[in-house]
């Protein structure tokens, strides 16, 4: 298949139109069958459920040519059960597994032209998407759903590559409560992180770290990313029930162990982060974002990891390690590829 005229090595990291996406429908209790179409908007009610009482959660993966040219999507299973996990929270009706892949798979191959070349930097980001679609007014859960899954060539998103930025401790703003919605992918977490992103970009931040709402104490997340901290050889990331359970953050951490570290899942008080070696966060988009320092104003402390731009080196070999694996250049040892024939 020919490539689509793009310029693979431009990209940005930001939605472009591609040919096709898949729908499926939940009515009278059912999900009704696959469909492919090319438009690019949803017919949705004004009295949406989706509208109205935020009912609505999304994922967010990766497919990669590889370099044996095979197309490769990056942990379709636990996209497919973490969405499960966030519709279970906000009483949305759950989409099976396999019904899932199929739909993913199927966009992924109806935009095949769309898949970056192996020589280039770039990915097709897969976004699967659900929303109430009820006409209702009421609190209370939908009757009928939409779900969508559409694809776009994204570009990396450090474009001058993994470069150490700054980021600060937003103490005036929590991102989810204790038994909130914090730990499903829903719309709402996003929306609610937004005015302290803003705050912190416009101060010179790449991102705001926020502290667990009930006491002020412990790291909770970094902005739409997990946090983790390497020290003595051990991998340590925030447990929290309003942290979002990255599957980047679990993929890490098992390479971690893979590569002989030990991994430390536990509530991460503030003080501790002056005795790490290494810190970042990580996610989809961007895998690892290594932090230079962490600025907390109100205390009038700050935290330095780097200051000559240098990546500490386990956040470089678990980098390389897990891209490498995802575009087919090492073994995939815990069979987190779905490949598409």
């Amino acid at each position: 298949m020919e490539l689509a005229n793009l310029d693979w090595n431009s990209l940005g990291f930001g939605y472009l139109d591609t040919d096709y996406n898949v729908r499926c429908y939940y009515k009278d209790g059912a999900w009704g069958p696959l469909e492919v179409t090319d438009k690019k908007t949803l017919d949705v009610h004004m009295a949406a459920t989706c509208l109205h009482y935020g009912q609505e959660c999304f994922e967010g993966m990766k497919a990669f040519r590889g370099k044996d040219g095979r197309i490769r999507i990056f942990r379709l299973l636990a996209g497919a059960e973490r969405m499960q996990t966030s519709c279970h929270g906000i009483l949305m009706p759950v989409m099976p597994v396999e019904l899932f892949k199929e739909a993913v798979k199927l966009c992924v191959k109806k935009n095949e032209r769309f898949i970056p070349p192996y020589e280039s930097e770039a990915s097709l980001y897969i976004r699967p998407l659900m929303i109430g679609t009820s006409s209702q007014v009421g609190v209370k859960p939908a009757k009928e759903y939409t779900f969508v899954v559409f694809v776009m060539p994204v570009g990396p998103y450090f474009k001058e590559g993994m470069v150490p930025t700054p980021m600060v401790i937003m103490r005036g703003y929590d991102r989810a409560a204790p038994l909130g919605t914090g730990k499903f992918k829903v719309g709402g977490n996003y929306a609610a992180s937004l005015m302290s992103g803003e705050l912190a970009h416009k101060a010179g931040y790449s991102a705001a770290i926020y502290l667990d709402a009930k006491e002020k104490k412990y790291i909770d997340e970094c902005g739409p990313a997990n946090f983790f901290g390497i020290r003595d050889n051990t991998y340590i990331t925030p447990k929290s029930e309003s942290i979002l359970p990255s599957i980047t953050n679990r993929s890490l951490q098992a390479l971690a162990e893979k590569m002989g570290l030990k991994v430390e899942c536990r509530p991460v008080p503030e003080d501790e982060l002056a005795t790490f070696e290494e810190a970042a966060a990580c996610g989809t988009a961007a895998v690892i974002s290594p932090i230079s320092r962490i600025d907390d104003p109100v205390r009038g402390v700050s935290y330095t990891y780097t200051t000559d731009g240098t990546v500490g080196p386990w956040c470089r070999k678990l980098y390389d390690e897990l891209c490498a694996i995802r575009k087919g250049e090492v073994p995939d040892p815990f069979g987190w590829n779905e490949i598409i024939e």
